[in-house]
């Protein structure tokens, strides 16, 4: 016995000498400023042909192709019509091939051109100029004007701000137009923002500072009137697609059929209750409804991936949530459903690849589990779904051009990213890099784990991400930094590998918790339905049971639960420190919207209605509402330029505020617009730390942050 009880104190000894000679992450590792536990890897960005894929080269930085079956590695060269670029500099429109000098297309250095895009056959540059649509030809340099009613509030080819901002998307940089796959027409939105109420923006430099006016649409008020045009290549006059500017509308991006014959556009009513397609011809605007949806909460007007037109020219491959989860549908071009693609209580993402001599789809999906995606196959039919990937991880996939092949770059919180050649079958061809360095395991990291717990109502499974302190002791008990976004299907737990920026917290005795409600895209859309009418309601009872999970745990400090997001996530950090105050102890908030009647008609009627039909969701879901409940610790940050949740948000919170004579933080970063300037981002990093150390950790700021 006396041998046993010696043997098993030596064994525990030699475990702890262990522990304790393993390294420690410095400063600079744990930011990710040097490489520790994870390298570099070289990147594959897509393929050369059905059996070369491209690889990027972490070391030289240039491109190769490499056989799928031999691995033979070989320099690639872009082929010349992909190599091409056209850009602005000095306001004028430069084309440039390969590395041979950029050719000057336009000559009118007073006036910026903007959107300069290439047409498909490489001929002509459509761009905007002072709101109004223009081409250039590429040889001849001959300009072609196509609209001159521009003004300070019509825009052609132009996107008025809330189109830009929620329908065609911050990608497209207000781009509205659109070249037929034939170059031989351009279709384009016409905005007229008349009506629109002008919203002004401060701007302090200088002596006098100036007013940015743009038209914004708050919640109930006015939209811009939308017409869509189409005009040939060579100009003349334009053809309106035959849809009232009048009508209370939206209409989504458009997309050309894959002959340039007719183009289907996106029509929603304002309510964003009901979606119709139109199939409308260019040559003469005519309109045919080809399909509609109605659902009783709301649609999303998609600005991609709602319809992919097959090469056949005789159907269309529908996305949409009509069933609750968001699935596929084979579509002919009139406009009848010949089946369901997929089907099931889960959710397509992705449409990776069509093969049409198969009769197949490629597609990426979360279906295994809602924190991941998973490449499937399936038929036209509907019939022999397929998993094409592997293991519990969170795959991102380049397939081949004929199906055979794909590279997934797949991890989840435990693996750090791995990149392998895989068949259509499902079997890894060939492990292609690992970006977990050779001494992963001689480095003291804290544990990062993914589960799920139960809603209060126990009609949901709550995701959760935590990251534990480094050689975390379940008899001490710590601080949490719970990161939230929060707002609808617009999830932020994933099962993928975190880096290393959570392991300074971690070093520093912090949990660190990642959560998301049930209307976060996890339970398709008749999960995010739940927000119908009620922001801030469902996400807040579900993130009070995150709360009071965690503080029931004898390891967390019951007063140092800290909230913490920006935009969305900064009103639900607001809403946590008021209406949600006695779980929550301290929150930094990032340019939150505080009451949903100051933003925008698109995005807040689609989940609320108007402010005229929904008075008494407005006011629940207000930060304004419950200023009376707060307590804790609230830093809020905003930039004083922000074009999108407006300063005003938090000018009012802090009016509420200041009124009951409470304490809390204040930063305005002044030339900041929703995300901080860069110029600015030092500071607030630096901040952030300081108000960690400050009230969650009861210490200085060490100097390696000053």
């Amino acid at each position: 016995m006396r041998k046993t009880l010696t043997s098993l104190s030596m064994s525990v000894l030699f475990i702890t000498q262990l522990a304790a000679q393993k390294k420690e992450l410095s400063f600079a590792q744990a930011w990710g400023q040097e490489f520790s536990v994870t390298r570099p890897i070289n990147q594959y960005t897509g393929w050369v042909d059905n059996n070369h894929f491209i690889e990027k080269d972490k070391d030289d930085g240039k491109l190769y192709q490499v056989h799928v079956k031999t691995g033979k590695r070989s320099p690639y060269t872009p082929p010349p019509t992909s190599d091409v670029s056209v850009s602005v500099k000095d306001n004028d429109i430069y084309i440039q091939y390969g590395n041979q000098e950029p050719k000057r297309l336009t000559n009118s250095p007073e006036v910026a051109e903007k959107n300069p895009t290439l047409s498909p056959d490489g001929n002509f540059v459509a761009f905007t100029r002072d709101h109004d649509l223009y081409s250039v030809e590429v040889n001849s340099g001959k300009e072609i004007r196509y609209t001159s009613d521009a003004t300070d509030v019509i825009y052609n080819g132009w996107s008025s701000w809330v189109y830009y901002e929620e329908i065609l998307g911050r990608s497209t940089n207000y781009k509205a137009f659109w070249w037929s796959p034939d170059s031989k027409r351009i279709a384009f939105m016409r905005f007229d923002d008349t009506q629109v109420p002008m919203f002004p923006i401060y701007v302090s430099k200088g002596q006098h500072g100036y007013l940015e006016e743009t038209r914004y649409p708050k919640a109930g008020d006015p939209n811009p009137e939308v017409r869509i045009g189409f005009v040939e290549v060579e100009g003349g006059p334009v053809v309106w697609a035959d849809f009232d500017p009048k009508d209370d509308q939206y209409f989504g991006q458009p997309y050309w059929s894959f002959d340039s014959r007719s183009i289907m556009v996106q029509w929603m009513n304002r309510d964003q209750t009901n979606l119709k397609f139109y199939g409308v011809n260019p040559v003469d605007g005519k309109k045919k409804e080809i399909y509609a949806e109605q659902q009783e909460s709301w649609i999303n007007l998609d600005h991609d991936e709602r319809i992919t037109y097959l090469k056949d020219n005789k159907h269309y491959i529908l996305k949409s949530d009509r069933t609750g989860w968001a699935h596929y549908y084979l579509y002919t071009l009139d406009g009848k459903l010949v089946n369901p693609l997929t089907a099931g209580e889960w959710q397509v993402t992705s449409l990776k690849l069509v093969d049409e001599k198969k009769k197949i789809i490629y597609f990426t999906a979360r279906k295994e589990n809602s924190a991941t995606i998973d490449l499937y196959s399936v038929r036209y039919d509907g019939k022999n779904l397929k998993r094409l990937t592997f293991g519990d991880y969170t795959h991102q996939v380049s397939v081949s051009p004929d199906g055979q092949y794909f590279i997934t770059n797949y991890s989840n919180v435990t693996t750090p990213n791995k990149v392998a050649l895989v068949d259509n079958s499902g079997k890894i061809v060939k492990e292609l890099a690992d970006s977990r360095s050779s001494d992963f395991d001689s480095y003291n990291i804290g544990k990062t784990v993914y589960f799920t717990i139960k809603s209060d109502d126990g009609k949901f499974d709550l995701p959760m991400v935590i990251t534990y302190p480094v050689d975390f002791d379940e008899s001490k008990s710590y601080p949490v930094i719970m990161s939230i976004y929060g707002g609808p299907d617009a999830g932020t737990v994933r099962n993928t590998w975190k880096g290393t920026a959570n392991q300074y917290w971690a070093k520093e005795g912090i949990i660190q918790v990642s959560c998301d409600h049930r209307a976060s895209g996890h339970y398709g859309k008749q999960g995010v339905a739940w927000m119908h009418r009620n922001l801030g309601k469902w996400e807040m009872i579900d993130y009070i049971t995150v709360a009071k999970w965690l503080k029931g745990k004898p390891w967390v400090k019951k007063d140092k639960l800290l909230i913490t997001g920006h935009s969305y996530g900064g009103y639900m950090t607001c809403l946590a420190l008021t209406k949600g105050a006695d779980y929550f102890d301290y929150g930094i908030a990032g340019a939150p919207v505080t009451s949903w009647e100051l933003y925008d008609t698109h995005y807040t009627e689609r989940w609320m209605d108007t402010p005229q039909d929904n008075a008494e969701g407005y006011k629940a879901g207000s930060v304004l509402t419950y200023v009376d409940n707060y307590k804790g610790g609230l830093r809020i940050m905003h930039g004083d330029l922000d074009d999108n949740v407006h300063l005003q948000n938090t000018m009012q919170l802090v009016d509420a505020l200041t009124d009951k004579a409470v304490p809390f933080e204040l930063m305005i970063y002044p030339g900041s617009r929703h995300g901080f300037a860069r110029s600015k981002s030092a500071y607030d990093f630096r901040e952030r730390a300081r108000f960690y150390y400050q009230y969650l950790l009861e210490k200085p700021l060490p100097s390696a942050f000053k």
